[in-house]
């Protein structure tokens, strides 16, 4: 039996930043395998580097050091202009502070991966209309985001962020400027697309965000601490 590649393999990855002059050691031999259909968590305190990590894993930095190998990619080295182009395709984002457009109705705001990626606009309100079905806000599709509830919001987020059909959904505090109840309804749909079989990474300092996934991975000082 062939075994099954991991999507993201992280090899003795370092990451280094240079302020005022002074070396600050942000990851410290960071070795890590997630395989597809994955739901993990990645946890810590501030200043733990579990965000410096989640960029290198979004294609959004380059490591100092190391590998990371992505659905069978080596983009460890990646210029700026082709790690765009595998954020587009491979990655979904949900953030904290949903990142929409203000001026822009929940359905333009889910369309724009696909503008980027050249599809032709029938073609785009379709795919965005069976993205708002997937989070159940179809009937809001003409509404702007000041009209929507932060629940909303992070649904139309989620929505952009399956419109592609990444191989990777890449959450990183998903929950934190919504209310409790927002935010149950928010784990749950989630919990329900990784049962489809979308891997998603959970980045929290929130215990009890991160109980929702099935993997839970602790940074602390830079370095991996605890995998459970």
């Amino acid at each position: 039996m062939v075994k099954q590649q991991p999507l993201l393999r992280i090899s003795h990855v370092n990451k280094i930043f240079k302020m005022d002059g002074v070396e600050v050691k942000a990851l410290d031999d960071i070795s890590l395998e997630i395989q597809k259909g994955e739901f993990l968590a990645i946890m810590g305190p501030s200043g733990s580097g579990k965000s410096t990590l989640m960029y290198l894993i979004g294609c959004l930095d380059n490591p100092t050091s190391g590998e990371i190998i992505f659905n069978g990619q080596n983009i460890s080295s990646l210029k700026e202009e082709a790690l765009a182009g595998i954020r587009n395709r491979g990655i979904g984002f949900i953030f904290q502070m949903f990142n929409l457009l203000p001026r822009t109705t929940s359905l333009a705001n889910i369309e724009l991966p696909l503008i980027y990626s050249g599809i032709h606009k029938n073609e785009r309100d379709k795919k965005a209309l069976v993205a708002l079905e997937t989070v159940g806000l179809v009937n809001r599709s003409k509404h702007f985001p000041s009209q929507l509830s932060g629940g909303q919001q992070q649904r139309v987020a989620i929505a952009r962020a399956l419109i592609n059909d990444p191989p990777l959904i890449v959450a990183d505090e998903p929950t934190g400027n919504i209310d409790s109840k927002s935010a149950k309804e928010i784990m749950e749909l989630l919990t329900n697309l990784n049962k489809k079989g979308h891997t998603i990474i959970l980045v929290t300092h929130d215990p009890e965000i991160a109980s929702y996934a099935k993997r839970q991975i602790m940074v602390r000082d830079g370095r991996i601490v605890g995998d459970r």
